[in-house]
């Protein structure tokens, strides 16, 4: 045990850079689980209405998707440094706004706010996925993608679960305070972070971005990205393979109905299942790095299994007679999509040069919570109009569709040779334009 953990151990200690980064996000999405469970809270409360509680998860995954390409770019031109802790600090007045939302006359201030938290997601969490692999050297790199994957999980775990707590004892307004304070906290650990967090280009190579590279606007963004992934099936399988999860997301949202109207735990309920999905999803990354690999026809086999699990965990979800029992499927499908998340992350950031990595994340975000989006909206309408039970196994009819289409596309993969998922980024960055 001690042996396996032992890479994880050296990397944070050995770089000081990547343990900011590390702490600074990990103390940020404690704040963002502690906000959401108190939010999704006090919109049931105030309006009864799972489809009032569904616009919490559209607007966060929405504006995401629709700020991302700008975002791209931006993590491609401007100093990714700068760019984050100026997402960071942007946000503290803005958390702090939700405090303001205490009747259903008011919750447009929750709306809004959410809104301009997301453009700060956006901005923030594909550039830090661009930049790692300027951050870590490149045999650690499976190592950090592990323990970032695992904080998103660490975290909503345990936000999750204490912040149903904070919610219920000191009440909301304590969590979304929390939820400011861990900005301002992350953007000062990243403000300490000397190692660059982009590669320098050679002159040659500036002249010859500047002259073919026409990514500069939101659609020459996609432009970019959507090249970069036609040279190689593998490439578009990575990065299509998260929004199999996205249309099926709206499942999600049927935490915060199950655990206050089916199983009547309130915001207590919601953080358990909300702290179920964090602990799968801190599992999941260190069993596929354990037990799947990184060569091609193991990582597709690792999404495919991920599918799977998800798929299979949530059509029982509704049938649990218990919320132990609800929390441990949850779990278990977490930990499908914890693995995921780590292949297709891994992969993507091998293989992407540095000058459109940016860029190639920010569509790979953007097209998840697009999908994410969409899948919320359908869910809580579907709860509304028939059952939350429905709504559950419409989602996991989603996913299965999905699933079996990636499939399809992905067998030339598993029929084919093995080998790294990636390929020589020099030829993709020749042509990136």
């Amino acid at each position: 045990m001690l042996s396996r953990a032992a890479p994880y151990l050296r990397l944070l200690r050995n770089n000081s850079a990547f343990r900011r980064l590390y702490v600074a996000q990990l103390i940020s999405f404690a704040g963002d689980w502690f906000a959401t469970v108190a939010l999704l809270g006090l919109i049931l409360e105030l309006t009864d209405s799972a489809t009032a509680a569904s616009l919490v998860l559209v607007i966060q995954t929405g504006v995401f998707a629709l700020a991302s390409p700008v975002a791209g770019v931006l993590a491609d031109r401007l100093d990714r440094k700068r760019l984050m802790v100026f997402a960071d600090f942007a946000r503290v007045p803005v958390a702090l706004a939700l405090t303001l939302a205490k009747s259903p006359e008011t919750l447009w201030i929750c709306f809004l706010a959410l809104a301009l938290m997301a453009v700060g997601a956006a901005i923030f969490e594909p550039t830090s996925s661009a930049a790692m692999p300027n951050l870590v050297e490149d045999e650690d790199l499976g190592y950090a993608n592990v323990l970032l994957g695992s904080a998103w999980g660490v975290m909503l775990a345990v936000g999750a679960a204490i912040g149903g707590l904070v919610a219920a004892t000191l009440g909301r307004d304590a969590a979304f305070i929390v939820n400011a304070a861990s900005f301002a906290l992350s953007g000062l650990l990243i403000v300490g972070i000397t190692r660059s967090f982009q590669r320098d280009r050679a002159p040659a190579a500036a002249l010859h971005a500047a002259q073919h590279d026409h990514g500069t606007g939101p659609l020459g963004s996609i432009r970019v990205v959507i090249h970069f992934a036609s040279r190689s099936r593998m490439l578009a399988a990575l990065l299509v393979s998260k929004t199999i999860f996205g249309v099926g997301t709206g499942v999600i949202l049927m935490f915060a109905v199950f655990g206050r109207e089916i199983f009547h735990d309130g915001d207590i309920g919601i953080g358990l299942l909300y702290a179920a999905r964090g602990l799968g999803a801190l599992l999941g990354p260190f069993i596929a790095r354990a037990i799947i690999g990184t060569e091609n026809r193991g990582m597709i086999r690792g999404i495919l299994g991920s599918v799977i699990t998800v798929a299979v965990s949530y059509a029982l979800f509704p049938l649990s007679p218990t919320i132990w029992i609800a929390a441990l499927l949850v779990f278990c499908a977490h930990l499908g999509g914890g693995a995921q998340w780590f292949l297709s992350t891994f992969g993507l950031q091998r293989a992407a040069p540095d000058e459109i990595r940016g860029r190639v994340f920010s569509f790979d975000y953007g097209l998840v919570t697009l999908s994410v989006a969409l899948s919320t909206l359908v869910s809580g309408y579907l709860a509304e109009a028939f059952s939350p039970q429905i709504a559950v196994w419409t989602m996991v009819a989603l996913i299965a569709v999905a699933g079996t289409a990636w499939f399809f596309f992905t067998r030339p993969i598993l029929r084919g040779p093995s080998g790294p998922a990636s390929e020589p980024s020099a030829a993709v960055s020749a042509d990136a334009g």
